[in-house]
């Protein structure tokens, strides 16, 4: 049995839970679970911790830390990566530094929701022992291991009675360095005290070993952070960026904060070219009127359209809490064809009324009456070619749905 199973146990009987995946490994393990779309994310992270607090009393004993829980959209990637390097202090030193102020200020922004140290640079300290020493004394590596967790606990020392008040000792005497374990009483043999420096040694190290982090071919502490569910990517890293310089007020000198890797880059240039895109579009759209209907003011209409259009769509955009992504910039210029279809139709019937020389007035309204419907009912069957993105389910429906929403609210928006 893994130690993760009384987690999974209790996790498994929280409503809403559509898949649990399970991940151990050496020296931890890894639970995610995914809940029904319906589900409201901030409940569902009180029944995960009311689970962690009800599966306490069963995890094995001696768990070097608490489980933790955090919520987290598994599609999406960290918004930021930052890199702490130093030339002057110790690797221990920059991650102390990292876990203790950077890591928790960078917490505290709005739309962040957790940030990882990593880098494999958390100290620790390793005991190697001699295994033909021990075996001469009749030990085992469990019975070092157990007495050196006896002597290095952090807890009240005693306690001081009397007859009205009574005191606890508390004094913290952890051992933090490799030279304070060197003369540690480890056994007894033959009725002699063995320290740990006769049978072994111990060496101040990091905790994993096995893992580096690396920054510009340097040795580095990397903080790699996660945005919050719904929170703009964009507006959460221009508010980091802002904070870096009082960072690195607070580090001591010697000791460097930098981006590593900015997500929002490429962000900021898909959204940017669809902008252009779109202005490009509806540039040409008015260039395209000018040369086939070669009057000014119809291709001054047709112009207006569009911008008055963009106008009402981001008004019922900002009412969905809708923003400017990918997805709603690409059917904004999608639908620039149909915003221009029906101002062409309109305009067209128009000008064949001018030009039977009736007067512009009762022409307009002549030709806006006459061909109103059919604009009415093309854009209605525009429309209806979405309506399935608005009602489909899953993860593929939640994408598509602003899609559907702005594509069909931009030609309504015209009539």
């Amino acid at each position: 049995m893994t130690p993760a199973a009384p987690l999974e146990r209790r996790f498994a009987q929280i409503a809403g839970v559509n898949e649990i995946t399970s991940t151990s490994s050496l020296g931890g393990a890894s639970i995610a679970l995914q809940f029904d779309l319906n589900r409201d994310i901030n409940g569902a992270a009180r029944d995960v911790e009311g689970a962690i607090n009800a599966a306490a009393g069963e995890l094995p004993s001696g768990l070097p830390n608490p489980p933790t829980y955090r919520k987290q959209n598994p599609a999406d990637a960290p918004i930021m990566d930052l890199a702490m390097t130093s030339d002057t202090h110790e690797l221990t030193e920059v991650f102390t530094l990292a876990d203790q102020i950077i890591s928790q200020r960078i917490s505290q922004i709005e739309g962040v929701a957790t940030v990882t140290v990593g880098g494999g640079a958390k100290s620790a300290v390793r005991v190697q022992v001699n295994p033909v020493a021990l075996a001469s004394m009749g030990l085992s590596i469990e019975d070092i291991r157990t007495q050196l967790s006896m002597l290095n606990m952090n807890g009240p020392k005693g306690m001081l009675s009397g007859p009205e008040r009574n005191y606890v000792i508390a004094s913290n005497d952890q051992l933090m360095h490799a030279a304070d374990y060197q003369p540690i009483i480890v056994a007894q043999h033959n009725g002699v005290a063995v320290p740990l420096h006769d049978i072994g040694k111990a060496i101040d190290a990091q905790e994993n070993d096995l893992q580096a982090g690396l920054f510009n071919g340097k040795r580095a502490v990397l903080l790699v952070i996660f945005k919050q569910p719904g929170a703009n990517v964009v507006n959460t890293t221009d508010q980091i960026r802002a904070l870096l310089p009082q960072l690195r007020e607070w580090l001591p000198p010697g000791v460097k904060l930098d981006v590593m890797n900015d997500r929002t880059g490429t962000i900021r240039a898909s959204v940017r070219d669809v902008q252009i895109t779109l202005m490009i579009a509806m540039g040409l759209v008015v260039i395209v009127m000018y040369i086939f209907l070669r009057r000014v003011w119809p291709t001054v209409i047709a112009g207006i359209a569009m911008p008055l259009s963009l106008t009402g769509t981001f008004g019922v955009m900002w009412l969905c809490g809708y923003s400017l992504d990918n997805l709603s910039l690409m059917a904004l210029t999608v639908s620039t064809g149909f915003v221009v279809d029906d101002a062409i139709v309109v305009i067209e019937n128009i000008v064949r009324f001018l030009e039977k020389g009736e007067p512009p007035l009762e022409a307009a309204l002549k030709g806006a009456r006459q061909i109103g419907f059919t604009v009415v009912s093309m854009s209605i069957s525009l429309v209806a070619v979405f309506i399935p993105l608005l009602f489909m389910g899953g993860y593929v429906g939640r994408m598509f749905h602003e899609f559907a929403v702005t594509l069909s609210v931009r030609p309504i928006s015209t009539q």
